[in-house]
């Protein structure tokens, strides 16, 4: 049975059916769900409230500067030491770490698939995971893997948590209900859900199956972007991610914990649940944002700007202005450019760009791009509009245009990404998608100077 924190403005139920939040990305928190199980002025006393142990979670070096330092003081009925046993090697042979380099037939291209089908098998968000890409090395906490999940039932005596990077859950069908040690999680399609690295949880998908997507981030924690000359104001708002308040699991029962570690997956034997923290304090912790809290800025009178303006998480790297991943989003919003291309314009780019789409259409792939899909386009291969949108943007009345019912997403980074087996060898792979630039033809006539 899961308890909640005590709640000033509202009254709960006494069995927490539904989650509760603070607000805040990278704020300093503190929550208990019982009365006087927080210390208070100091962090490890001798004897803690309630019987219950002192135990620091780092999600950064001790010495990292005070703005870039991470660590949360949880109270909890064990500590972890016993929610660890022997440890015996298993297999989720759909689950890949980089460096992962496989032979396979696919030639060098532009890549799109299809959604897959919704399993029918019994699934959990972890036995449903599957990798697509991977770049970087995970040894030396650089880059990241591209995933998608699919869960048709809950980790109910399962948990896990993640050593090698934290994991930007994206659904695009269904919910998951994500119970961590910090509290309780939901989130269903337009949300994310951020799982620090280290953070034991387990997920169930609500209301039937739950699909989507994955980016396992190796290297820096994902941050919020600089705003530069924006300003203080829009983009992601800080306020608008949501933090659990603290809920506890006491169940003394048969568990098994699985651990990711250096690519490899442990699984142990416990008797009780690892989700036992009664309280905590601090800024390293899970939590949700609804994409659709996003306030998009762009161009007002003429050209489109570049993507980044819709960045919503960065993991930087050691170059400055080169990220590890960026999670971007391209969500509903108003064009309203003069004498502009306003679709994404053609380019090639240094960086690698895993796309997916969670509803509706995308404005430069109208058709082929469906909810569930994925396409990637890697570093240094060109790729923009195909002719349908490129045709259809040359010749529109510019008048002002809302696009909605839309959000699609990227996984950007700076390393080049590498297909799997499963990726390669997928049926829902379109083996035409380059043939959708073919009716792009040569226009120029060397006397004629104005557009036509």
């Amino acid at each position: 049975m899961l308890y909640p924190a005590p709640q000033k403005r509202r009254a709960m139920p006494e069995a927490m059916k539904s989650p509760a939040y603070m607000s805040g990305f990278g704020n300093d928190f503190e929550t208990e769900a019982l009365p006087g199980a927080l210390p208070q002025g100091q962090n490890s006393p001798q004897r803690c409230p309630y019987g219950l142990y002192a135990e620091q979670l780092s999600g950064s070096p001790f010495t990292a500067p005070r703005g870039q330092n991470e660590r949360s003081w949880l109270y909890r009925m064990r500590p972890s030491v016993r929610h660890v046993g022997r440890f015996h090697k298993i297999d989720l042979p759909y689950w890949k770490t980089a460096p992962h380099h496989v032979d396979h037939a696919l030639p060098l291209g532009q890549l799109r698939w299809n959604p897959s089908p919704i399993p029918t098998e019994a699934l959990t968000f972890l036995t449903g995971l599957k990798t697509m890409t991977t770049c970087g090395d995970v040894n030396t906490q650089t880059g990241m893997a591209a995933h998608v999940y699919a869960a048709t039932q809950p980790m109910t005596d399962e948990y896990f948590y993640n050593a090698d990077g934290e994991l930007l859950i994206v659904p695009e069908t269904g919910g998951l209900s994500i119970a961590t040690e910090f509290g309780l999680i939901e989130a269903g399609p337009g949300d994310i859900a951020l799982i620090p690295r280290g953070v034991k949880f387990k997920a169930a998908p609500v209301d039937g199956p739950s699909r989507g997507y994955v980016c396992e981030n190796y290297g820096a924690k994902f941050r919020l972007p600089e705003r530069g000359p924006i300003g203080a104001n829009c983009l992601a708002n800080p306020r608008d991610f949501k933090i659990p308040v603290a809920a506890y699991e006491d169940k003394e029962t048969p568990c098994r914990i699985t651990v990711k570690w250096c690519g490899g997956f442990h699984q142990t034997q416990i008797d009780h649940s690892p989700l036992d923290v009664v309280a905590w304090h601090g800024n390293y912790a899970p939590c949700k944002y609804d994409l659709r809290t996003f306030s998009p800025v762009g161009a007002i009178l003429f050209d489109h700007p570049d993507p980044s303006i819709f960045t919503v998480l960065t993991a930087p790297s050691g170059e400055a202005g080169t990220a590890n991943v960026d999670f971007v989003i391209f969500p509903e919003r108003w064009l309203v450019a003069e004498h502009s291309f306003r679709p994404p314009w053609y380019h090639m780019n240094i960086m690698s760009e895993f796309m997916g789409l969670i509803y509706g259409r995308y404005d430069a792939k109208a058709e082929g791009f469906a909810p569930g899909g994925m396409s990637l386009h890697n570093c240094m291969l060109p790729h923009g509009p195909d002719t349908q949108a490129f045709e259809a943007a040359s010749t529109a009345a510019l008048a002002p245009v809302k696009l909605t019912n839309t959000l699609a997403f990227m996984f950007e980074t700076r390393f080049p990404q590498h297909l799997t087996r499963y990726a390669a060898e997928l049926e829902t792979l379109q083996p035409d998608y380059p043939d959708c630039w073919s009716g792009l033809e040569k226009h120029f006539d060397p006397a004629k100077r104005e557009p036509t």
